[in-house]
């Protein structure tokens, strides 16, 4: 199940960041301004932040299983539509349906890890799925770059959405325990339960800042790379895939190393804290490195910000996990991520407009570094000690209280 999820997840991130690769391709046969293509980027990342919270409560109402697989034909159609697009106005409304779709991955996913995966075993759980979704936009730049060669953008677009659908096969057969299909009952925890936790505010802060930098990072380095430091296509392709692959290698390694370090005895508080914390202040640093480095010190900086991002994803959603427990985590999750999802609405279309305006990257970079250290304040300043939250229903109503483990 979570090699499935794991999967699933990376054709999430293949199917959304195959625009970025073919941009340039795309601005000039259609006529796009810079403006314009930030506009059409961001425009996913407001159908999505508005689907969250629904998908959330879908996921925990009627199983996340069937949310899952529904979101994946929607997304894996809008996919197929993007290479029939013949203007602004057609690209606006398949990058809507296609934020439609993939709204439904990371509640869903993190849903069916907290009903089936131990919580001394999460770490290396969201390791796997990281492992997925962040080497995803690398495979997916070397795809998208020899399929362009062949069959042009059009093509490229309708061979990723025809093979999204494959993956509805082997799901088809997965047997999920009877926690993970279960429907909300009288001892799930409520909408105010849920809201009134500062963990919830807190996680959701910190993705906000982590989600800057990551769709800031998605949807124009390859640009970046092309015009500001004069890379090839394929000489773009092969830094941004080896900088992917090193992001989603480094987040296995990380939850495999929190695991065993808490299975000897260790602070699971204190593991994923840390590495938040050194992840947001790195990034700072590699940030303004890109701004104003020559090539080679851009090109080491953004391998080393994928190092940042790869070994904090992980602990992105683990946390929420281990607090929501698998009676709450869908809907704390989808609240997560509708307002840490909010970058996607402001990154992408911040940066086309500062580059069309100043020509360059440099102010975009020094707004990705302000935006990674308000991360610190959310993860470190407002998560709680990570052990699940004690849910307290109202004397009466039948439902058994979760007692707090001890897992710190």
């Amino acid at each position: 199940m979570v090699a499935l999820l794991a999967l699933v997840l990376g054709i999430n991130y293949v199917d959304r960041g195959a625009m970025p690769t073919a941009a340039l391709q795309i601005r000039h046969d259609l006529g796009l301004t810079a403006q314009d293509y930030g506009i059409l980027f961001s425009a996913f990342w407001y159908m999505y932040f508005w689907v969250q919270i629904p998908v959330g409560w879908l996921a925990e109402r009627y199983g996340a299983h069937w949310v899952l697989a529904g979101g994946l034909v929607i997304w894996a159609g809008a996919t197929i539509l993007m290479g029939a697009a013949v203007g602004f106005w057609s690209l606006l409304f398949v990058r809507l349906m296609l934020g439609l779709g993939e709204s439904v991955g990371f509640p869903c996913v993190s849903k069916l890890l907290a009903c089936v995966v131990p919580l001394e075993s999460l770490g290396k759980a969201n390791g796997i799925v990281g492992l997925g979704y962040l080497m995803a936009p690398g495979i997916g730049i070397w795809l998208a770059g020899l399929l362009i060669d062949a069959v042009g953008w059009r093509g490229m677009f309708l061979v990723f959405g025809a093979a999204s659908l494959l993956w509805l096969a082997p799901w088809s057969r997965v047997k999920l325990p009877k926690l993970a299909t279960a429907r909300a009952d009288t001892s799930t925890p409520t909408w105010g339960m849920v809201l009134s936790q500062r963990g919830l505010w807190g996680t959701s802060l910190g993705l906000f800042s982590s989600n800057y930098l990551w769709y800031f990072m998605l949807g124009w380095l390859p640009s970046y790379l092309e015009e500001e430091h004069g890379f090839s296509m394929h000489e773009m392709e092969r830094v941004g895939t080896a900088g992917y692959l090193v992001n989603g290698v480094t987040a296995l390694l990380t939850g495999w190393l929190v695991d065993r370090y808490v299975r000897r005895g260790g602070s699971v508080t204190f593991a994923w804290k840390l590495i938040m914390a050194l992840a947001h202040s790195g990034s700072v640093v590699f940030m303004l490195m890109m701004a104003w480095g020559s090539q080679s010190t851009a090109v080491a900086a953004m391998f080393g910000f994928q190092v940042m991002m790869g070994a904090s994803s992980a602990g992105v959603y683990v946390m929420g996990q281990i607090l929501a427990g698998p009676k709450a985590s869908g809907r704390w999750v989808g609240i997560q991520n509708s307002i840490g999802n909010v970058p996607g609405m402001i990154s992408p279309a911040l940066t086309g407009f500062i580059v069309q305006h100043t020509g360059h990257y440099e102010l975009a970079f020094v707004a990705a570094a302000v935006m990674s250290a308000l991360g610190i304040v959310g993860w470190i300043g407002m998560v709680p000690g990570l052990e699940p939250l004690a849910w307290r229903f109202p004397a009466g109503n039948g439902a058994a209280r979760t007692p707090a483990a001890g897992f710190r």
